[in-house]
């Protein structure tokens, strides 16, 4: 039977870890602060900023939310972010997206300051990550390896297969997995054998957003898998060729009228890997607690104490 790798239960462990931190800079008279702009209402956006905010009211961490409407044009953006770069309660910056198509994404994420950025993803800070110096890093990539590392899975000397090539996840945990010493391979939509490729991994992560896609074949039995997938299936047919017509799926999809799965065949990993993360409830977690660690060590660093990331 596959390990179950329970991203709550490491989300728990490093809320308990920053706790004593974010006392440590109350004693100093400082409280870490995180701005989150979010534009319009999509709900997905909204339902991952609740989260968030719920998040740092735990942890006692300052939060503000900015919510400029869905016409905002980028001149507008830029100088939202623009003071909150130079707001002194705020540790760091984080911006929703997706934006609205009249949005230049990328001036508005180049404009965040570095030292600000609780996203990880500022090309300085990627450039930081590539060269293997302290900075933030990006949260899901982090959180993966902070969930290898606690349930002691070994990475150094291990072949790992990244399937995605974003800007958020599959590049950065690439480099992260390459600096634990893995050798990694990089796959994507244009890669031939993809299968066979990823049946050559130790440890296969999977971030293409593609429901379901990762099945059996492309599993080496004993391999880690690691599922970074929130696909939102509103179909039930769909669910109910995934799930094998399980009648406890698919009541759960006619109770709420879709079903959250990941890019891993849910059912084949169970039966082939040797650990895995589930979704809900393996990497999802884990990103909002890296954002978490990311706002109080940009605190820690604004307040004199000595922290790299």
């Amino acid at each position: 039977m596959a390990e179950l790798l329970n991203g709550n239960r490491v989300r728990d462990q490093i809320k308990a870890e920053l706790a004593p931190r974010i006392a440590a800079l109350a004693a100093r008279g400082r409280q870490p602060g995180l701005a989150v702009v979010l534009v319009g209402r999509n709900p997905a956006s909204e339902i991952y900023v609740r989260n968030k905010i719920k998040a740092c009211a735990d942890l006692g961490i300052y939060s503000e939310t900015i919510t400029p409407p869905e016409s905002v044009t980028t001149d507008e953006l830029l100088a939202v972010v623009g003071e909150l770069n130079g707001r002194a309660g705020i540790d760091g910056i984080l911006v929703q997206l997706p934006l609205p198509p009249q949005v230049d994404a990328k001036r508005i994420l180049l404009a965040i300051a570095p030292e600000k950025d609780a996203d990880g993803i500022h090309p300085y800070n990627v450039g930081c990550l590539v060269a293997g110096l302290p900075a933030p890093r990006a949260c899901t990539p982090a959180g993966i390896l902070e969930l290898l590392a606690r349930y002691r899975i070994p990475v150094a000397g291990k072949r790992a297969v990244v399937v995605g090539r974003s800007d958020i996840v599959g590049k950065p945990v690439a480099f992260l997995l390459l600096h634990a010493n893995a050798t990694v391979t990089i796959c994507h939509s244009k890669t031939p054998d993809l299968a066979g490729i990823c049946r050559q991994a130790d440890i296969l992560v999977a971030a293409m957003g593609r429901p379901a896609s990762i099945t059996g074949d492309f599993i080496q039995p004993g391999a880690t898998v690691i599922d970074v997938g929130t696909n939102h299936i509103a179909d039930r047919a769909l669910v109910a060729r995934i799930f094998r017509d399980s009648a406890e799926k698919l009541a759960a999809f006619d109770k709420r009228g879709s079903l959250l799965v990941g890019d891993v065949h849910p059912l084949d990993v169970a039966e082939r890997a040797g650990a895995y993360s589930p979704v809900p409830g393996g990497v999802g977690p884990l990103t909002i607690a890296m954002l978490m660690v990311n706002t109080v060590a940009a605190a820690e660093r604004r307040a004199g104490l000595s922290r790299d990331c």
